[in-house]
């Protein structure tokens, strides 16, 4: 897991400026062992089901900062370390016992966690910056590139759900409207905008001194920009062709009531 956000907390002022020294992840002490890190880790998707979590830094950081210039390993489940399991719409569905339509995913459901880190230890051949501030704004502008490239991901999503809206479209016995192709066309349209900025971004790589390979910037941006967007628009076009059952449906527990069920 790369566990790059921080709460961040007052945005106009720098980690060392915070009232609350904590609200970026920082060395608070270390030995001939290694360092002990405290602070916390926001936003982060499949923490859980990780091994290993690297932590770093999340903005440019100055010479007041350097306590906050930290990447180091940590196995996932080391001592001092928390996690606050995340929300989801859905969750109440999920825990009332459904075993195939309500679950989604249901051996590998995705999460988003907050991570709080109290004196985590991290021995020295775990750690690769300990206080070299001057590098945190390259590394993390390297880290978004490559992870805003990797957002093409959301593009599966957008096929299920593409999928799904026309299954419902020939459900309703209207798979021939025009304005119901119309939407699955710009459906389609926008999901697979998304994923040619991010096979861009990677076929316009280029190779640094160190021989890793390194996608291109900008296109990286606009496919992260594109999934800011565009989702959102793929959603509301699924609502319009399914209709209101689709976020009224009775939950699966209801179709398999004894009473309910039937009727």
């Amino acid at each position: 897991g790369g566990a790059m956000t921080d709460p961040k907390g007052d945005r106009s002022k720098g980690p060392s400026e915070q009232d609350d020294p904590d609200l970026f992840t920082r060395i608070v002490d270390s030995d001939e062992k290694g360092v002990y890190v405290s602070g916390a880790k926001a936003h982060q998707t499949g923490c859980i089901n990780s091994h290993w979590i690297i932590l770093m830094p999340t903005i440019r950081l100055t010479q007041n900062d350097k306590e906050y210039a930290i990447v180091g390993a940590i196995p996932a489940d080391v001592k001092g370390l928390t996690y606050i399991y995340g929300r989801q719409s859905c969750d109440t569905r999920v825990m009332e016992g459904g075993g195939d339509i309500d679950l989604g995913n249901a051996k590998f459901g995705g999460q988003e966690a907050m991570m709080i880190l109290d004196r985590v230890f991290i021995s020295w051949d775990k750690v690769f910056m300990n206080g070299e501030f001057e590098f945190a704004s390259m590394l993390v502008e390297r880290f978004t590139c490559y992870h805003r490239r990797s957002y093409v991901c959301k593009t599966g999503l957008g096929d299920v759900l593409i999928g799904a809206a026309a299954t419902i479209a020939d459900y309703n016995g209207v798979p021939n409207v025009s304005h119901i192709k119309d939407k699955i066309i710009e459906m389609t349209h926008l999901n697979e905008t998304i994923f040619a900025a991010g096979i861009a971004s990677s076929h316009q790589g280029h190779k640094m001194k160190s021989g890793v390979y390194l996608n291109d910037d900008m296109l990286a941006q606009v496919c992260k920009h594109n999934v800011t967007r565009f989702p959102y628009e793929i959603s509301r076009l699924a609502q319009d062709i399914a209709g209101g059952l689709m976020v009224t449906l009775p939950s699966e527990k209801d179709f398999r009531h004894p009473e309910a069920g039937p009727m």
